[in-house]
């Protein structure tokens, strides 16, 4: 069974996106960026909603040829565009850049490809995340705190029905006084 991760950069009051999906508040360090590359390196499926996949198609399949790109991102782009991909959307109706298109039942196709063989998982953004939650599919939670307070937008966490228990793995201080904590989920 695959390992399935969700993991974002959130501010300190617990939002991804602050209202107007502002995240300019979420610049990562050199430091950050390269951790999160390390952590992207060893993900053999990447799985976005359609917000995230739009954020993150807008850049990275050219984010190696920015004149200013420094060696971690023209490798985090490299690494973007080869890792497979999958978008649930029922808004879209084309993806590239090596990623498959899912119009149904999200929780139903990610316990399908949890339940085969492979590297861990990652989903990505905040809906899609939710729905692999209250379905109990998540299995790790890395969560990038900011020292930033926004008052509001789309928040980490969804509404849960029941609670999730969790094991503390990891904590990390970065510049700027962000922290990490890794959570796996007790079963």
């Amino acid at each position: 069974m695959r390992k399935l991760v969700y993991g974002m950069n959130l501010t300190l009051d617990g939002y991804v996106a602050a209202p107007g999906d502002d995240i300019g508040w979420g610049v990562p360090s050199d430091e950050l960026f390269q951790w999160w590359l390390d952590q992207e390196l060893a993900i053999g499926l990447f799985m976005y909603g359609r917000k995230l996949w739009e954020a993150m198609s807008s850049h990275w399949p050219t984010g190696d040829q920015q004149p200013d790109a420094t060696p971690a991102q023209i490798e985090f782009a490299r690494n973007w565009r080869d890792t497979p991909k999958v978008v649930f959307s029922s808004t879209i109706d084309k993806v590239d850049w090596n990623t498959r298109l899912v119009t149904g039942d999200a929780v139903a196709e990610i316990t399908r490809l949890k339940a085969g063989d492979g590297e861990p998982m990652r989903v990505g953004g905040a809906s899609l995340a939710g729905a692999a939650m209250r379905a109990g599919l998540v299995d790790e939670y890395e969560i990038v705190t900011h020292p930033v307070l926004v008052g509001g937008g789309r928040p980490f966490f969804t509404a849960l029905d029941s609670w999730v228990n969790l094991n503390l793995v990891e904590t990390r201080t970065f510049p700027g006084g962000v922290v990490l904590t890794r959570y796996e989920t007790r079963r």
